[in-house]
């Protein structure tokens, strides 16, 4: 059972102002990081900041039906919402339906417009294992009662995401789910299995995918090989390092010019540390730090337990979404397919996140109603 606070929803507006900003601040460093490349390919320098705002618009209808569903239904749609999703991010392994971008296949071709159902895959993630902790509320100690169906879901979804490949996204979503167990006090010996079995597993991963072995020795020694494996890290780290105190100023960033790849997306952070410097990369993760700890304290003041895990699980996802990335961008971490939230350039997360907002939005109303 989860223990509540004093309920004032104070944080409520202030996540949500948060959340705008990081919003903006990515329309911004979208453009400027891209505009480049887009011209060059596109034709046009605001290629992909136009369709990032298509994906805002789209991100607030998500927000508004979220919004308007009552909690209940919600939480009786969630295993439909799961396996909807797994199915359509299923789809994708298949190559009549699927749009292969940089040698993985995430996205799924609907006409011309390229969808990413793993955005949406996580979000159900988390609503269905809230639901399945609060519908297996007695049985939390029980191994065939409540850990073996958590486990199963678990592999299910990480199977479809390793297939992809989306090695990154499986582990931000194994440390939500133990964070989520940990939260729920599952039995403390399954914990202690969940971690033993994680190490070996992910080693093998490694080891049986050469280029995952292959980022880890790099992410090592970049240096080793400057102009092949550890270019994108070198240059990154160029891009952090130019920016010094101020920055050299939005949308004068030299790395823009194809040095640094995947600029406007994995990537984004260096070029605002190009930019904006020391200062404008500190009011980011300061930034996210108050995102944080205004979802914390939404999450505390939930009515019951199955709204409380939703928003923690949404809450700790994408801080650690954001916390791998910047450790990635700064060399701290071997290079992984994550982006930073609601500022890299992705149409598909944009309006994931934003629904997942809406959805926290309507939890609040009903603590207000």
């Amino acid at each position: 059972m989860i223990i509540y606070g004093k309920k004032t929803n104070n944080g409520k507006w202030p996540f949500l102002l948060v959340t705008l900003i990081l919003t903006m601040i990515g329309l911004i460093f979208i453009y400027s990081s891209s505009s480049v490349f887009a011209l060059e390919h596109y034709g046009q320098a605001s290629y992909f900041v136009h369709k990032q705002l298509w994906g805002l618009l789209l991100g607030i209808i998500g927000f508004l039906i979220a919004f308007l569903m009552p909690t209940k239904l919600i939480c009786a749609l969630s295993p439909l919402i799961y396996l909807t999703t797994l199915g359509l991010t299923t789809l994708t392994l298949f190559s009549q339906f699927s749009l292969r971008v940089n040698g993985s296949s995430r996205w799924l071709k609907l006409g011309g417009i390229g969808l990413q159902p793993s955005e949406f895959l996580k979000l159900a993630f988390i609503i269905y294992i809230a639901y399945l902790l609060v519908q297996k509320k007695y049985q939390r100690r029980s191994f065939w009662g409540s850990f073996v169906p958590l486990v199963l879901i678990f592999c299910s979804t990480a199977l479809v995401l390793l297939k992809q490949p989306d090695f990154g996204l499986t582990v931000v979503l194994s440390l939500t789910l133990f964070a989520l167990l940990l939260i729920a006090r599952l039995n403390g010996g399954y914990l202690l299995a969940c971690m033993g079995a994680f190490v070996p597993a992910a080693g093998m991963l490694i080891w049986f995918k050469p280029y995952r072995l292959k980022r880890i020795l790099t992410f090592l020694n970049p240096w080793s090989d400057p102009q092949g494996a550890g270019f994108q890290i070198i240059q990154s780290l160029i891009a952090v390092g130019s920016g010094g105190i101020w920055g050299v100023g939005i949308s004068h960033s030299k790395q823009k010019f194809f040095y640094l790849p995947m600029q406007h997306t994995d990537f984004i952070f260096a070029i605002i540390a190009e930019e904006v410097g020391f200062v404008g990369c500190t009011t980011i993760v300061l930034l996210y730090a108050l995102w944080l700890y205004f979802g914390i304290r939404l999450a505390w003041d939930m009515q019951n337990d199955f709204e409380t895990f939703v928003t923690l699980g949404f809450v700790i996802l994408v801080s650690m979404q954001a916390v791998i990335n910047l450790c990635v961008v700064t060399g701290l971490f071997p290079t992984k397919g994550v982006g930073l939230p609601f500022v890299s350039y992705g149409c598909s997360g944009l309006v994931a996140n934003l629904t997942m907002i809406g959805m926290i939005f309507r939890f609040t109303y009903n603590r207000e109603a």
